[in-house]
This record gives C-alpha cells, sequence and structure tokens, in this order.
C-alpha cells in the first residue's frame, strides 16, 4: 500500500498543505489504496511535502509523484483530453502553483495575524527556550520565498491584485462546467482544488479570501470537489458558522 506523507487536517481544512492535497485528491481520482502518515518537510527527499513510500519506491513532490503513479499503474489523470486540452492543463496548474499558491502564503505567513493562529502552532511543540526562533527563522524563510516570488515585492493591495487577475482567469476558464476541462476531473482539477480551499478556509481572514469569494463558480467549485473528495468533512458547515 502507498503511504501519503503529509501534514494532516488543520486550519479547517482535511489536510493543511494544499501540495499534500493535491496528490491525496489524485489518489482518489485513481482509486489507489494508500494510508496517511503525519510527517514535517525536514522527513522529506526534498524537505518539502508530500512525499510518498510505494512499497519502498519514495517519491517526493506532488508532481513527481504523479508521474510515478501514472508510469507505474496507468492511470492517466488527462484521460479524454486532447493535446491541446492537456496544454491548457499543464498551463493552468503552472499558474496556480507559481502564482495564486504564492498569495495563499503571503495570506497564511506574512500577515503576522494569521501567522499567529496557524503556522506558528507548528512549532509548539518545540522546546520553549527554541520555540520563538524557530518560528521566527520560519517565517523569515516563508517570506524570502514569497518575495522571490515576486508577488512580495509589490504592496499588499498589489499582490492582492495580482493574484486576484490568476483567479478570475481560474473562474473564465471553469466557466459553468463541473470541471476546469469539462464533464470530468482532470489531474489539474485536484490542484485547483487544493488551493483554492485552502484559500477560502473559514480558518483565516484575508482580503485574497474575499475576492476567492467573490466568484461564484469558484466557490461552488470548491463545494462540489469537497464532497467528492472529502464526503466526510464538514466543510459547508463550517463556512456557515464562520
Amino acid at each position: 500500500m502507498i503511504t501519503l506523507f503529509g501534514l494532516g487536517a488543520g486550519f479547517g481544512l482535511p489536510e493543511i498543505s494544499p501540495f499534500v492535497t493535491k496528490t491525496e485528491v489524485q489518489l482518489k481520482m485513481a482509486g489507489l489504496a494508500y494510508r496517511k502518515q503525519r510527517a514535517m518537510p525536514p522527513s522529506s527527499p526534498k524537505g518539502q511535502l508530500p512525499y510518498i513510500d510505494d512499497q519502498g519506491a519514495v517519491v517526493a513532490d506532488s508532481t513527481f509523484i504523479r508521474a510515478h503513479l501514472e508510469r507505474k499503474y496507468g492511470f492517466d489523470f488527462d484521460e479524454g483530453l486532447d493535446i491541446e486540452a492537456r496544454a491548457h492543463a499543464w498551463a493552468f496548474e503552472r499558474m496556480i502553483e507559481h502564482h495564486i499558491y504564492f498569495g495563499l502564503v503571503g495570506a497564511r505567513w506574512v500577515d503576522p495575524v494569521n501567522f499567529a493562529k496557524g503556522p506558528a502552532h507548528f512549532f509548539d511543540g518545540a522546546p520553549e527556550e527554541k520555540r520563538e526562533r524557530l518560528r521566527e527563522d520560519a517565517q523569515f524563510r516563508v517570506a524570502e520565498n514569497y518575495l522571490i516570488s515576486g508577488l512580495g515585492r509589490h504592496a499588499p493591495d498589489e499582490d492582492v491584485d495580482l493574484a486576484a487577475r490568476s483567479l478570475r482567469a481560474l473562474s473564465v476558464q471553469l466557466g459553468d462546467k463541473p470541471y476546469l476541462l469539462g464533464e470530468r476531473p482532470c489531474g489539474t482539477d485536484a490542484t485547483a482544488f487544493a488551493v483554492l480551499a485552502g484559500l477560502m478556509t473559514p480558518f483565516f481572514e484575508s482580503e485574497l479570501r474575499r475576492r476567492a469569494e467573490s466568484f461564484d463558480n469558484l466557490t461552488a467549485y470548491v463545494s462540489r470537489m469537497m464532497a467528492q473528495y472529502y464526503p466526510e468533512f464538514a466543510w459547508d458547515r463550517q463556512a456557515e458558522a464562520a
């Protein structure tokens, strides 16, 4: 059986990490049996989550995990898509992971209120004398990556405006379809759902969350995907209680 290593549930989500969520949804799409095990990034071969152990084969990074699953199990996550649609799926996945995702990073890690409420608690188990320094170091490293991504070089309202333009592009691509590329989910739907759910969780307040929720088809899409792949998770009830 495949073992998927991730952060686990939290922040009002069935899985804290969008990239772990992406891989977990793709495992569900492929109908592959797996078990979940909690881990922290330093345990991964690439220093990031997710990674999997597939009967002794350890694969890190969600994109390479997908390639491994397709190669080993013969599952095509983009089955039914022609070459042009596959190119669109790849382009949207890159936009989501390299643009919208960093908007989520800014909202969670750079905003001091959200950081204290969420990511700061990753270090609660550290020795008390080291805890605050570990929090500061981690926040500094993530903020540095946010700067490198490009979004972090702009004023707070400007970076939200840029990320919202990508959200609008995603909304236009989805339209009134059930999934991004048509009537059946493709691999990029796992990515889009994971990042959008991470933005829309009621756990964090942010302007980017409000912008994301202004696209009715994206909010409906997240609720639909959550019901399909995490039916046991009370997403709508949490949203109503927020």
